[in-house]
């Protein structure tokens, strides 16, 4: 359902979806007791300013009866925001494609106490294109490549590319080096079952149900205290990577989830989570053409090369 209202400083307007009927004679009395954290009266003075609209694009006033619209459209306030100094580098853009290196501590969209200080946002602000979407997700602990949709009339496919598992997938990662080091174990794939359920941080593994997540990881190189690794996911569940090298002993560096929750930290940025996005291989849907794109990123605390 297409919003009435345009995007505003790179951020959508809030669909919100009313009762037709209930106990409330009116869309904003459903709205205060909806919102019932918010001032009823600052709320209602929204309606005034013609800030919450219908289908149509409409402005509602305070006394719409309940019943009269499914579906009004609104912009959120934005959060308080402290601004992350890190910054993310177009690599690539086209009328259908964009990619981009994202930085550590950048999340990909809105979320919590981030809405200007994420990818999708600062990238639509950049490139002035407010059809831009994500086609798939890192989290904001990991750097390295993102893509971007750039307009809605060819995004399907590059959304089924993903989907499909046609996108190869290279990253690296930096780890403690365990006290039993063994590289002769590597390469190996490794195969297990994750699910993430509502409202916890972290996702569960379930050694009794069938594998879901497949990785394959080589060591690149280790020294006393790291050891480097290439990793290859043939899947791509949440914190699929780094609950694969916890569960080998190779916990990825900074990391506060893995293997046990460290709980809220401040963002360190001189120890960012050892974890990088570094290629992506594919053939694009609309051309054909075989693509590959690299991150120009770098793990600060991966061995030197020798």
């Amino acid at each position: 359902m297409a919003s009435p209202l345009p995007v505003r400083d790179g951020v959508g307007a809030t669909r919100l979806h009313v009762p037709m009927s209930g106990e409330w004679p009116t869309v904003g009395a459903y709205m205060i007791e909806r919102f019932f954290h918010l001032d009823p009266e600052g709320l209602l003075a929204r309606f005034d300013r013609g800030e919450i609209v219908a289908r149509d694009g409409r402005p509602l006033a305070r006394d719409t009866p309940l019943g009269v619209e499914e579906f009004i459209w609104y912009y959120r306030d934005p959060p308080a925001e402290t601004y992350l100094p890190v910054e993310l580098e177009v690599l690539h853009q086209d009328d259908d494609l964009v990619v981009i290196d994202k930085p550590h501590f950048l999340p990909t969209t809105p979320g919590g106490k981030f809405l200007q200080n994420s990818a999708l946002i600062r990238l639509r602000n950049l490139l002035d294109n407010p059809e831009l979407v994500p086609i798939h997700r890192l989290d904001r602990a990991t750097a390295g490549l993102l893509m971007f949709s750039a307009r809605p009339q060819s995004r399907g496919p590059y959304q089924f590319m993903f989907e499909s598992r046609q996108v190869q997938k290279v990253y690296e990662a930096v780890s403690a080096r365990p006290a039993d080091w063994d590289a002769s174990r590597f390469p190996l794939v490794y195969r297990n079952h994750i699910s993430k359920l509502r409202g916890e941080l972290k996702v569960r593994v379930d050694d009794e149900r069938e594998p879901n997540a497949e990785t394959l990881i080589e060591v690149l190189d280790d020294d006393s205290h790291v050891v480097h690794t290439l990793l290859r996911p043939h899947s791509g569940k949440m914190h699929q990577l780094r609950v694969h090298l916890a569960a080998l002993g190779l916990a990825i560096l900074h990391d506060p989830f893995y293997p046990e929750l460290r709980g809220e930290v401040p963002d360190d940025f001189d120890r960012p989570l050892q974890l990088l996005a570094r290629e992506l291989h594919f053939t694009d849907p609309l051309s054909g053409e075989a693509r590959v794109f690299t991150s120009g990123r770098t793990l600060r605390y991966a061995p030197p090369a020798r």
